[in-house]
């Protein structure tokens, strides 16, 4: 009542009064418990040297459970502070950072002078290159102490109905504690050493990953990573990651193995084709991911996922450069591995947008945006941490997020995925195009065919017509050696676009401009349908579907007199109905294509190739 009192003299003499019997209490209890807690051999450190034994155990323990409770009811409420219960200077500004309950703060007292002792000052084992010497120590005293804080501790607790109070969690942050203060301590000299920052980093993500995993610290409890995302210490971190990744892409880049798949050997392991800088470079992604996934807060995660974004562009332009030195051989081993590199980097980003990570990140990135706009844009470079950090509501914590309300519409790798994927686009069309010109250049031979002359297939036995056989084999060379330097999902569209364009190339570059006998119908049709098509059986079930065009053409070239002038007739019907009405119904002359078997092609264009027959024409 007096905290909330207008009496200020009155409320200063009541705390005053407070803290005065509060320390004299307070000191003779401690003093007390810190003898009962050297005769239990606290703390219960793990040694090679025999310690004695417990005088009296059962009634030293009873003593200390005595003591514990007093302490508790000791415990000073918020609105008072005591010398023994302020937070380091150094740290305070970090979120959540506070003492445990008093008695442990006792507890945790010789741990504190033993971790001091080690680990500042002059002794060897303050080396700023080894902070595993201080995360293993903390790490160990976790270990050796949680089970007598679960079963001498979190009782005395509960009975004194402090049931929301964990007893391991409470020692958790307070040797956690030691290690802030020392990180803290430490960055001024370590900001100088990139080196030694960076293995400071390393050993920070470790510890955290432990103590997260495996002893179920909280995340958003205070850690060592809450130190290293503050201020300058967080810019040196992204500065350091980025150079760092960008020496390891140099030498990605550089190396002689850089553009071979590193699994070329084993068919089933390698069916992606992805060289060893792809592979290289999305695991440095993956890295990088691992190492930023499970920082305090959102918005240093999207500091990272845009220091991502950078490296892919980076790579991106790399291999661009790269590409265009060898553009003048697409069918080279190079630019087919760049080409893998495309296709298995973007599928990659496509596999992570989908995760609920990066989705929530896109959500916060929306967000942020968001907010920039209505607050007013500052230039990119003047964005600071702790603006970051004042923009999101409550620190939400990313894995508190309702999933319903992530945005589906895009995800943080879109511009990337499409940038890749371009660039997959032009390089496959550039292939593509390379076979097409080739395969088509051995084809004048078969263009200039004498069709109308050939004997009728029931005068000689059908084989592939020679001035076919260079076209054809050039194309089956082609076909096998694609199909050994890109992935599979590449080169399946890669043989459908090149179908594609065949289809259309011997339709109007081979049928449409000449005119057959009985005898050139029935070979075009043995050539098309048991030497073309085949070569593209083996990558599908009905390669025919891919060749509609010219496997129609072939029927209708190929159907029996009769019925070819029926059908001529239908046809010539349909378009002298169409010269008098715009509305007339063509569906009878279309129904009789369909019996034929015939679906592509237009009644117009079907008529065309109908008058290419001689049989017709005489």
């Amino acid at each position: 009542m007096l905290h909330s009192s207008q009496c200020i003299n009155l409320v200063g003499f009541a705390k005053e009064t407070t803290l005065f019997w509060y320390k004299i209490l307070r000191d003779k209890i401690a003093r007390e418990f810190e003898d009962v807690l050297k005769q239990l051999n606290w703390p219960l450190i793990v040694t090679t040297i025999k310690t004695p034994p417990v005088h009296n155990p059962v009634e030293t323990r009873e003593k200390m459970d005595h003591l514990f409770k007093q302490l508790l009811q000791l415990q000073l409420p918020n609105s008072l502070n005591c010398d023994g219960q302020i937070t380091p200077a150094g740290v305070a500004h970090i979120l959540g950072l506070k003492p445990p309950i008093l008695p442990l703060q006792l507890m945790l007292k010789s741990m504190r002078k033993r971790f001091r002792y080690h680990f500042y000052g002059k002794k060897q084992t303050n080396d700023l290159g080894k902070p595993e010497w201080y995360f293993t120590q903390v790490l160990s005293w976790i270990r050796d102490h949680r089970d007598f804080l679960d079963q001498r501790i979190q009782p005395l607790l509960n009975e004194a109905g402090r049931h929301s109070i964990d007893a391991k969690l409470e020692f958790m942050r307070g040797v956690v504690s030691f290690v802030i203060e020392k990180i803290d301590s430490d960055l001024p000299e370590l900001m100088y050493d990139e080196h030694k920052f960076s293995h400071l980093v390393d050993e920070a993500l470790l510890f955290d990953h432990e103590l997260h995993l495996n002893y179920g610290y909280p995340t958003s409890y205070p850690s060592s990573l809450h130190v290293l995302t503050e201020g300058t210490a967080f810019e040196k971190w992204i500065s350091v990651e980025k150079k760092f990744a960008l020496e390891k892409l140099d030498f990605m880049m550089s190396s002689s193995t850089a553009w071979k798949s590193q699994y070329k050997d084993i068919a089933d392991v390698d069916e992606m084709k992805v060289p060893e800088c792809g592979e290289s470079f999305m695991t440095l992604m993956l890295t990088i991911t691992d190492r930023y996934k499970h920082l305090p807060h959102p918005a240093h995660k999207i500091q990272f996922l845009d220091l991502q974004l950078e490296l892919l562009e980076d790579f991106r332009i790399r291999i661009v450069q790269v590409m265009k030195d060898v553009t003048h051989s697409p069918l080279g081993d190079r630019y087919c591995a760049i080409l893998n590199t495309t296709y298995y980097i973007s599928e990659v980003l496509r596999e992570w947008s989908e995760l609920v990570f990066f989705v929530q990140l896109q959500y916060y990135k929306t967000q942020f945006a968001s907010q920039s706009i209505i607050s007013g844009n500052k230039p990119k470079g003047q964005q600071s941490v702790s603006m970051d950090r004042s923009y999101f509501v409550d620190a939400m914590e990313i894995s508190d997020l309702d999933e319903s309300s992530l945005p589906l519409e895009s995800t943080v790798f879109e511009d990337m995925i499409q940038l890749f994927d371009r660039m997959r686009h032009d390089m496959l069309k550039t292939i593509v195009y390379h076979v097409f010109t080739d395969v088509k250049a051995r084809s004048k031979p078969y263009r200039d065919a004498r069709w109308l002359a050939l004997p009728s297939q029931k005068d000689v036995v059908l084989g592939l017509s020679t001035s076919a056989c260079e076209m054809l084999l050039v194309l089956k060379d082609h076909l096998l050696e694609v199909g050994q330097k890109i992935s599979k999902p590449l080169f399946a569209s890669f043989w459908e676009k090149l179908a594609e364009k065949l289809n259309k190339f011997i339709y109007e570059e081979v049928i449409l401009p000449n005119h057959f006998n009985e005898g050139g119908s029935a070979q075009l049709q043995f050539d098309m349908t048991r030497n073309l098509f085949p070569l593209f059986g083996e990558y599908t079930q009905r390669p025919e579907s891919y060749f509609r065009d010219v496997k129609e053409a072939c029927i209708l070239l190929n159907l029996k007199r009769g019925s070819a002038l029926l059908l001529n007739d239908v046809l010539a019907k349909a378009s002298q109905k169409t010269k008098k009405s715009s509305k007339s119904n063509d569906s009878d002359a279309k129904n009789a294509l369909h019996e034929v078997g015939v679906f592509t092609l237009s009644l117009k264009q079907a008529a065309a190739v109908l008058k290419l027959r001689a049989d017709l024409t005489t």
